[in-house]
């Protein structure tokens, strides 16, 4: 009963965490990181969702946000 409540703690903890990143980031947005862009998670080599970059191509997200 113990490590069933630790756990459920433990989650909660978190979560809490993830929201109060959300909650101090601004827009309450998370960073991109281009992980569909990994040839490892992505077989079928299909552009990343997050920026457009094919599985061979580094991350065009980055790029644009140090030139703004």
């Amino acid at each position: 009963m113990k490590s069933i409540l630790l756990s459920i703690g433990l989650l909660a903890l978190c979560f809490a965490g993830i929201a109060i990143k959300l909650i101090v980031k601004k827009d309450g947005e998370f960073s991109g990181t281009c992980a569909s862009n990994n040839p490892l998670l992505n077989k079928e080599g299909d552009s990343c969702s997050f920026c457009g970059a094919t599985p061979d191509e580094k991350c065009k997200k980055s790029t644009e946000n140090s030139l703004a």
